[in-house]
């Protein structure tokens, strides 16, 4: 399964992140799993345990784009080169699907263990990038392998994504089987909430929302009152993030009950989605042709609307062929 969090900057989306996806790795049996830094602020890799040192030291996805294309890529036919594509750029036959849990190559050399969580980075953006780029060109990479990404049930990628709304800028959003989106009982992260559901209802997109910093009942009324049944479960005050906070990063075990119990019901819901590999393609097809039209087409010198495989259904079975 796919799963998103965003939210509000400084909602603790990261925070959740680290602590949903250590809950998942201290499960007996533990799942397939991998984590993706997809936030222009890269947290994650500090949110689960790294030091510093340890996070500025990880392979990053963006500066090795285009041998990330070249090996998804495959012998795709409709792809006459790694530089047609485009983050965007759905599979078909003869591209290579990536797997949560494989020995791949880009696996390999990307992905890194941090306490216990398989994690792979999109990147920082870096001085050089000031004027001349912009982040999508790093997380490009990442809706690159989630458009590859043939993943099914007991498996969770899990994503920590840019904050607000940045990544309506593709058709990103359309890639996850559940989004949480963390919400403080604020005014404005209530805004943020607003502002994304209007974007995505019209293409079925899993909102669920998880309160954060809920400290009172006030707080909780609050958030019940604003966003209604959306909201699944919530976070309250807690010893465990506020010692993460210090650099003191304990045992997912040794978090409150309650909050623990949050996790729980997070996973529940995802675990309780079906797959839907057919809309899952459609979105992306319907995104690259966008894409295809407004700018790639006229960049590569070519219709990349012609790189669609109208036949082509990613998902288990499209492994075995």
């Amino acid at each position: 399964m796919k799963i998103a969090f965003v939210g509000k900057g400084g909602s603790g989306k990261t925070t959740l992140a680290a602590l949903f996806l250590r809950h998942l790795a201290a499960e007996r049996p533990a799942p397939a799993l991998l984590a993706l830094d997809a936030d222009i602020n890269q947290h994650l890799a500090v949110a689960l345990g790294a030091s510093d040192a340890q996070a500025a030291a990880l392979p990053t996805l963006g500066e090795h784009l285009p041998r990330i294309k070249d090996y998804l890529r495959g012998d795709n036919p409709r792809i006459l080169s790694a530089d047609d594509m485009v983050k965007t750029t759905p599979p078909g036959r003869g591209s290579r699907l990536v797997q949560i849990d494989e020995d791949s190559p880009l696996h390999l050399d990307f992905v890194r263990p941090v306490d216990g969580v398989p994690l792979a980075v999109a990147g920082p953006f870096a001085a050089d990038d000031l004027g001349v780029a912009c982040y999508h060109s790093k997380v490009g990479a990442v809706e690159l392998l989630l458009n590859h990404m043939v993943d099914g049930g007991d498996e969770y990628a899990v994503v920590d994504m840019t904050a607000g709304a940045d990544s309506f800028a593709s058709g990103l959003f359309t890639r996850f089987d559940v989004t949480f989106l963390v919400c403080e009982p604020t005014v404005r992260s209530v805004a943020v909430y607003r502002q994304y559901l209007g974007y995505a209802r019209d293409f079925g997109v899993r909102v669920a929302v998880v309160g954060n910093k809920v400290t009172d009942g006030e707080d909780l009324d609050f958030l019940r009152d604003q966003v209604g049944a959306d909201l699944l479960t919530w976070v309250g005050r807690s010893g465990h993030v506020r010692a993460a906070e210090r650099g003191e990063v304990r045992p997912i075990e040794m978090l409150e009950p309650e909050n623990r119990a949050a996790l729980r019901a997070m996973r529940e819901l995802v675990d309780g989605v079906e797959k839907d590999w057919p809309t899952y393609q459609r979105q992306a097809v319907e995104f690259h042709v966008r894409n295809a039209r407004a700018w790639a087409s006229s960049r590569s010198g070519r219709d990349l609307a012609d790189q669609v495989d109208p036949d082509f259904v990613p998902g288990p079975v499209a492994l075995t062929r």
